[in-house]
């Protein structure tokens, strides 16, 4: 049996009440919401109009013999339909005024938590709640939200239809099913948010989902770039890539070598190499850094070391990021080794020694992903660290 594509509408109602009801749901992998209010409005009166809206895209999942549609391609536009419906939007300004109120008049961090995170934010939040509007409503922090009115009444919801495309894969497989479904997620590209390259890739940490925990660590969230008005959070594939080729090779020089504009083409095959645990020419064999996929117990020294050395916050530049990542995490997760905190106070002057000498060289400031300028903060940020790394037992 081939894969199998079916094509049809539902109203506009129906596919509030699927996805209120988890009868459609996203993929891990999937980004948060991103679209502004504006976009919102646009898409309402869209329907109003009678003008053509890109369908969406759900995919037939089996995972441990439970049966699940997953939504591919369309979670803005379905996503801003729930959203006119419960008169809600997910606004940041909104969310951050309430946060600053609350802290204002609370001193209890606990229920600070029972905000919603719009800064990372998807449908998600609201189906949890329940699964209908009157339960979603009743659970929702008072102004966390913002309030909108679009009038969507039963009138329009009912005869305002929206198209789909249901896709069935020939394998059970779950492993076949998630790469038959990140190569689908990659290749859509229907009216939809310009992706980010880690955003991109992400749906290909789900090919193995024991992994997904070291692909994306959740502390990776907590140092983050900001240059101007973007913000971005560290790339950690990356950091596995690079210095699993310079632990296989051990020479910086041959790092990333022939892949100077195919970087994210080199990350890539890290992470294929990384699930099939075959030997690869440039990466090595998985295996023999993380035997049987154990690495929890490494991520967290890493953790703890990041967090007693003081490396969580924001930075303005990369090179200030990978003094500080490459050589810790070289020597924790592949080595196995510890850092000596007792010493963090010598170890950061001699990062940042480091890190001013390459913001002085102009070459370096400018282009500060040219390979060779990236291979010379691998080296010294893995020789520093190497002064002050002992044996776990230790």
């Amino acid at each position: 049996m081939d894969n199998r594509v079916y094509y049809g509408e539902y109203s506009l109602k129906h596919w509030i009440e699927l996805l209120l009801k988890k009868n459609i749901i996203l993929p891990d992998y999937q980004r948060y919401f991103v679209w502004s209010e504006r976009k919102v409005e646009t898409l309402i009166d869209t329907f109003r109009k009678n003008q053509f809206v890109p369908p969406i895209t759900i995919g037939a999942f089996n995972s441990g013999g439970m049966n699940e549609n997953l939504i591919l391609d369309g979670q803005q536009r379905i996503t801003s339909i729930v959203l006119a419906y419960l008169g809600l939007y997910p606004d940041i300004q909104t969310y951050k005024k309430a946060i600053e109120e609350f802290a204002n008049d609370n001193d209890d961090p606990d229920e600070e938590s029972q905000f919603d995170n719009i800064l990372e934010w998807n449908v998600g939040e609201l189906t949890s709640k329940g699964k209908s509007k009157e339960e979603i409503l009743g659970k929702i922090r008072d102004k966390n939200y913002k309030a909108i009115s679009l009038n969507l009444d039963d009138d329009f919801l009912e005869k305002n239809f929206l198209g789909f495309s249901y896709l069935v894969p020939k394998t059970s497989n779950e492993k076949e099913q998630q790469k038959y479904y990140s190569s689908v997620f990659r290749n859509i590209n229907i009216q939809g948010e310009p992706l980010l390259p880690q955003e991109s890739r992400a749906s290909l940490y789900f090919l193995d989902q024991d992994l997904v925990n070291l692909f994306s660590p959740d502390f990776s969230k907590k140092i983050l770039i900001k240059i101007i008005s973007n913000e971005t959070k560290s790339d950690f594939v990356r950091y596995l890539a690079l210095l699993s080729q310079y632990y296989n090779d051990g020479d910086e020089k041959k790092v990333a070598r022939s892949y100077k504009q195919r970087m994210e083409k080199y990350y890539e095959e890290y992470i294929f190499a990384a699930i099939s645990n075959e030997k690869s020419a440039i990466f090595g064999e998985f295996s023999s850094v993380f035997p049987d996929k154990n690495y929890e117990n490494s991520l967290t020294g890493l953790e703890n070391a990041l967090e007693e050395l003081g490396v969580f916050g924001d930075y303005s530049s990369i090179v200030d990021v990978d003094m500080y990542l490459f050589g810790l995490v070289y020597h924790t997760l592949f080595r196995k080794k510890k850092i000596d905190v007792s010493q963090s106070e010598e170890l950061r002057e001699s990062l940042g020694i480091a890190i001013n000498r390459y913001k002085k060289d102009q070459s370096h400031q400018k282009s500060p992903n040219n390979l060779g300028h990236l291979r010379s903060r691998i080296s010294d940020s893995i020789s520093i660290y190497g002064r002050y790394a002992i044996n776990e037992s230790q």
